[in-house]
């Protein structure tokens, strides 16, 4: 595992996403298999973990307290808050100081440490991040002690944008990967230019660039899979990374006879470590073999700069134009 900085942090470039470990939107993974997981991930070297108070409403975070607690390694544990509809008023009225304090203080109790490494705000609507309140409330939480670094989730380069003018800022988390290239046109040197951690999530685009899906494979009811396949529930970018699923296996083929060798989902991660900008890219994992397939991409050599090319080009020509949802 190689290590790249955020702020006076050497973390894992690359991390473990845990939306899985909520037994919700991807299916049941009990907690066994989940201390499995990360018990994996941490002897492969890795130490940053990214979850939500939103995944499986505490289940990730109180898990991972828990594994927590089982090794001595140090760890490094992102959250996010803001898409709880539990909370007073609920989405997307819950951004009031009283209500970010709140959610800080679940995550505290369910992850069971002293203060949050880092906390994001969760994909929250636009104007709120434009307003600006909800970067003063968590300025006010990091004063107070109970959070270390904050940063945001969001879903657009717009956004993004909105974000990197909030002094403060340690980190962005966004989607980036072979099926949502144009990000790091847009946003990358700004986040360098202002010392802002680049956090990459949904680099495998759910699954569809592991190589391992054809036109006919089923998702089970409760997987986000299948009930998001078209932003039915949530934004479309979040699932398949907003391509229609079918079109999106055919590019999957066309992306593999651009790569070295068959390892699909690993040379996928490796394209997004080869951006310099990036801190951690952060694949979940739902079985101990991905874990060790994930992190194997941070031994990987570089991409050839013919092979970055042409896979620029394929998207250009291709894949943007089918890209649907907030983007």
């Amino acid at each position: 595992m190689h290590y790249r900085k955020f702020k006076d942090t050497d973390i894992a470039e690359v991390g473990l996403g845990t939306w899985q470990l909520g037994s919700a939107d991807w299916g049941v993974v009990d907690e066994e298999a989940a201390f499995g997981i990360l018990q994996a991930y941490v002897n492969a070297g890795g130490n940053f973990i990214d979850t939500a108070d939103v995944y499986g409403m505490g289940v990730s975070e109180t898990v991972i307290g828990k594994f927590l607690k089982t090794t001595d390694k140090q760890i490094h544990v992102a959250t996010k808050l803001g898409r709880r509809g539990d909370a007073p008023n609920g989405w997307p009225q819950n951004f009031t100081y009283d209500a970010m304090r709140r959610a800080v203080e679940d995550s505290l109790k369910h992850l069971d440490v002293p203060h949050l490494f880092l906390e994001q705000l969760h994909c929250i609507p636009t104007e709120e991040m434009r307003a600006g309140k909800v970067f003063d409330y968590l300025r006010k939480l990091q004063s107070e002690g109970l959070i270390q670094h904050f940063g945001a989730s969001v879903e657009t380069s717009e956004e993004a944008l909105i974000c990197l003018e909030q002094e403060g800022l340690s980190s962005l988390q966004i989607i980036f990967n072979l099926f949502r290239q144009h990000v790091a046109d847009e946003v990358f040197a700004k986040a360098e230019e202002k010392g802002v951690g680049i956090i990459v999530r949904v680099p495998l685009a759910s699954g569809l660039l592991t190589g391992r899906f054809n036109a006919d494979t089923q998702f089970a009811a409760k997987d986000h899979r299948n009930y998001n396949a078209n932003g039915e529930a949530f934004n479309a970018g979040e699932t398949f990374s907003g391509i229609d699923f079918k079109e999106g296996v055919k590019l999957a083929e066309e992306i593999k006879t651009l790569l070295p060798d068959e390892r699909t989902a690993q040379w996928a991660i490796r394209w997004i470590l080869d951006h310099p900008e990036v801190t951690t890219v952060i694949p979940g994992a739902s079985k101990i073999s991905q874990v060790d397939g994930n992190v194997a991409a941070s031994a990987l050599p570089a991409l050839p700069a013919e092979t970055h090319r042409a896979l620029r080009a394929l998207y250009d020509e291709k894949i943007f134009k089918q890209i649907r949802g907030h983007f």
